[in-house]
């Protein structure tokens, strides 16, 4: 068989070929210049944007001024524009600053979202849910749980709320679940009420007070309160302290042991109570027991559960997941 090719065919494929690759090398070589701007610059010009205080810009990027005033100058150099107006008293945003803040919110956001793996993982949204609590056990939450579908993308680290509050703003992790709000993130994070978890009192069987079917702090408190370090959830443990200043008898307080067996054993020898998330409430021992603190203190001793995604999040699949979690069947 004889293959004729059409030269001037080929010819002219050629050199379209090698035009078009001249063109993408010359897009190329511009994009990958240092005559554009640095993400860090952008993330400079952002925070005094809305701070419009160089000295709260610079705090609130954990930097000094100096540097956060250099990478302001060298954008505009950039630029070539002036983007802010400066006074001894005032920063204000000159035409071309108010512009660019649409657009570097934009640009920050998409690299935002190949940091969080958005591309590769489609509709993926992984969720973490805090060891505070047992979400098999809470039954709204475990049923929109369900309705997401999301048993395979929930990570189930032993992580503390805190802990993955830090993964939220870290971004290995785009929704969590958290025992009360978080403190320390209020700028990265936005809350969602779900749902309000009771607290049981973890005691003795021997204890008199274990006859009774509702229990206050006042009957219990002979024996000392095994609780936790502020750390390790401030919100919760102000939250309850608040509480405890107002009884009339103090509580005595022994540290929480790490392992929450070991501090149930000790608890069905008599050495001590515990408030606990009823949702953990599931061991079961000689001498343990669990009891319902009474109305007026289980109304003000409690754990708010919280859906906390980022504050910049637009990704419907994350949006519509805490919308599920948030729904209208919840009731505290």
């Amino acid at each position: 068989m004889i293959i004729r090719v059409n030269t001037q065919n080929t010819k002219e494929f050629r050199i379209n070929f090698l035009t078009g690759r001249l063109e993408s090398m010359a897009i190329a070589g511009h994009l990958i210049s240092n005559h554009l701007p640095s993400v860090k610059q952008l993330q400079c010009f952002l925070a005094v944007a809305h701070e419009l205080n160089f000295r709260r810009a610079a705090e609130r990027l954990r930097m000094t001024q100096p540097p956060l005033t250099r990478h302001i100058k060298c954008l505009e150099g950039v630029l070539n524009q002036q983007l802010f107006s400066r006074s001894t008293h005032d920063v204000s945003l000159t035409e071309a600053g108010q512009a660019l803040v649409i657009r570097a919110e934009k640009i920050l956001l998409e690299l935002n979202e190949l940091k969080t793996g958005s591309l590769a993982s489609g509709g993926k949204v992984r969720i973490g849910l805090t060891r505070t609590l047992n979400f098999e056990f809470i039954e709204p939450v475990s049923r929109q749980l369900i309705e997401l579908d999301a048993g395979d993308d929930v990570e189930t680290p032993n992580l503390t709320s805190a802990q993955l509050l830090q993964c939220l703003s870290k971004n290995t992790l785009d929704l969590v679940l958290t025992g009360e709000k978080g403190t320390g993130h209020e700028d990265m994070v936005q809350y969602r009420w779900v749902c309000c978890e009771p607290l049981l009192i973890a005691m003795p069987a021997i204890h008199p007070a274990s006859l009774k079917e509702k229990v206050s702090l006042k009957d219990v408190s002979d024996l000392p309160l095994f609780w936790f370090s502020r750390s390790a959830n401030p919100s919760f443990y102000d939250k309850c302290e608040s509480f405890f200043e107002q009884l009339n008898v103090p509580l005595k307080r022994v540290k929480e042991p790490d392992d929450s067996l070991v501090m149930l054993t000790r608890i069905a020898r008599g050495k001590g109570f515990a408030l606990m998330p009823q949702s953990k409430c599931t061991f079961n021992q000689e001498g343990l027991c669990y009891r319902e603190l009474t109305d007026d203190e289980s109304q003000k001793l409690n754990i708010d559960i919280y859906s906390a995604i980022r504050v910049n999040e637009t990704r419907e699949a994350v949006l519509d997941a805490q919308n599920v979690l948030c729904g209208k069947n919840f009731s505290g």
